[in-house]
């Protein structure tokens, strides 16, 4: 295939709006190629998008389903000769998951978290949504062996479990969500600082994050941890936040990323000392993040109308649903994590979502280099992912976002800074949050870029970027965002101007870590009697088989061989 004559930005590759040809040769990018041709020429071309963290699939995105008839109901579209039935909008069946991202131009999502012992139905359904390339995130952070492992000190076993707990649930990096407060949750609490004892275990959620932090890097992971802060979504937790990220300024990271990707910083950007007197803080967040390079960031934008939240955060939906009188559904997991899913609705006039939908953009201009950020709206936790380009098009236009302003409760340009900031995104701002960033964030080398071997996943829009002036025609870019002309997955059309055209199964990518046989069998002492006193299941049926995964691309880790230096 030959892409002709685009306006192309590949930041990954110092590309920033050139006029130039493509090539893909058997489905990877490459110097020349023969074949189908496509006229280009003047329009917007960029690397497929690359989603770091949504939730596409596993047991909350099916509760949430069960739970929203009304959802279901939405965004239906029928079969077509290419197409499977599509329903559902803040949680759309799995076929919609694939098409819509499509679409928009995307190529790749991530599934943000999965505890092991479900892991066999995220893949379930990971494999049904078609076109895209996927993983999922593994839960460790309320673990039992986890919490055994960095209460002992033994991070070589620590090690060995997490690279075990991978390969049994064929998961691709290492999710921490509220450390320690899971666990705290299956007797009605919580935790409240880095500080506070874990019931039962003698750890706190600082020694645990730190802990996944070392054990992440001694096996030399693609990804970093990522991380769901304590006091998520509750406020003057901006304190939380910066506090954590403190506790991992100093290790090292064994690859060329970032130590530490913080999930949804919106939700921890918060100030005041209550819901009355709630504000942004997202300028002292950014200002961290523009003073230290430990950090990566995703948005987890929050836009008006209905989402649903899902997170395992479980004592953080109990408090949605207290919150806003809205049903609930809680799940604990045993011996490792516990979540809750809530139907949610955001409301313009409302002071608490209009500061919150500020947030989320404030850290994007805040902060002042794009990789740091990547563009989310944790969905569907803040919104579903089919609404990027709004988010897209407030990122490039100060005037639109005067005009959002307008209609939101009065007191929001007190209390967030949004109002005076004139900083308008460009396209290759875009290119980097939403796809050169991502693949580096997640340690993807062959996506988010148009380089010879990276993967044939190229998005075209109907937009002539050197004529539009993206900050007075936001109309126009977003209308052409929703829709790509053309979206190429491995050089195949999926999707032309909105309509799918091909649906090839996409891959899933999951890391098997290689660690000493020593310290696996000194580490399987301990599972086996933990499965024969407290699992429910057999050791032998827990972990997900390869059947799980036809279409799997397995990215090799392991033990680096110099141990990390101490950290204080």
């Amino acid at each position: 295939m030959i892409i002709k004559g685009g306006i192309v930005y590949d930041p990954a590759n110092g590309i920033y709006g050139d006029e130039m040809d493509l090539f893909i040769d058997q489905g990877r990018m490459a110097m020349q190629a023969k074949g189908e041709e496509i006229d280009a020429r003047g329009l917007l071309v960029m690397p497929g998008g690359v989603d770091a963290h949504s939730h596409i699939a596993g047991k909350k995105v099916n509760t949430g389903r069960i739970m929203r008839p009304d959802d279901a109901r939405l965004g239906t579209e029928p079969r077509t000769a290419v197409c499977r039935p599509s329903t559902g909008y803040t949680v759309p069946n799995c076929y919609a998951m694939g098409y819509r991202y499509a679409r928009m131009g995307y190529t790749t999502a991530f599934e943000a978290a999965t505890p092991i012992l479900e892991a066999r139905h995220t893949h379930e359904e990971l494999e049904e949504i078609p076109i895209i390339d996927k993983g999922a995130l593994t839960l460790f952070g309320n673990n039992w062996q986890v919490m055994e492992c960095v209460r002992d000190k033994d991070l070589t076993k620590l090690a060995a479990y997490v690279a075990w707990g991978l390969r049994a649930a064929r998961g691709y990096g290492v999710k921490i969500v509220n450390p320690g407060g899971g666990e705290a949750w299956g007797f009605g609490g919580n935790v409240k600082s880095q500080n506070d004892i874990v019931p039962n275990f003698d750890v706190t959620p600082a020694e645990i994050i730190v802990g996944l932090a070392k054990a992440n890097e001694m096996l030399n992971l693609p990804h970093s941890i990522h991380l769901h802060f304590n006091n998520l979504g509750k406020p003057g937790n901006y304190t939380t936040a910066i506090e954590t990220l403190d506790l991992l300024k100093d290790i090292k990271p064994s690859r060329m990323r970032q130590v530490v990707h913080v999930a949804h910083m919106q939700f921890s950007a918060y100030g005041g000392t209550s819901w009355r007197d709630f504000e942004s803080k997202a300028s002292v967040i950014a200002d961290y993040f523009n003073c230290h390079n430990h950090a990566t960031m995703d948005m987890g934008q929050l836009l008006f109308g209905s989402a649903t939240t899902m997170t395992a955060d479980a004592p953080l939906e109990y408090g949605n649903a207290r919150l806003t009188h809205n049903k609930w559904s809680n799940h604990d997991i045993e011996l490792e994590e516990s979540s809750g899913v809530v139907p949610m609705t955001y409301f313009r006039k409302m002071l608490v979502n209009a500061v919150q939908w500020a947030i989320g953009l404030e850290l994007a201009l805040l902060v002042k280099d794009p990789w740091k950020v990547l563009m989310t709206t944790d969905h569907p936790n803040g919104s579903p992912f089919v609404n990027y380009p709004e988010v897209i098009t407030l990122l490039m236009s100060k005037p639109k976002r005067d005009a959002e302003m307008a209609t939101l409760h009065e007191q929001v340009p007190k209390r967030t800074t949004l109002a005076g900031i004139e900083r308008e995104l460009d396209w290759t701002d875009i290119a980097i949050m939403t796809r050169a960033a991502p693949a580096r964030v997640l340690g993807l080398d062959d996506k988010g870029h148009l380089g010879p071997g990276a993967d044939g996943d190229v998005s075209i829009y109907n937009l002539r970027p050197l004529e539009v002036d993206t900050s007075l025609d936001h109309v126009l870019v977003k209308k052409a965002l929703a829709n790509a002309k053309y979206t190429i997955k491995g050089g195949v059309v999926v999707s032309k101007e909105g309509q799918i055209l091909a649906t090839p199964p996409g891959r899933t990518f999951w890391v098997d870590a290689a660690v000493p046989q020593v310290d696996t069998d000194r580490l399987m002492i301990d599972l086996e009697e933990k499965f024969a006193k407290y699992y429910s299941i057999q050791i032998a049926n827990y972990a997900v088989q390869d059947a799980y995964l036809p279409h799997a691309k397995v990215i090799r880790a392991g033990l680096l061989i110099e141990p990390l230096p101490e950290v204080a």
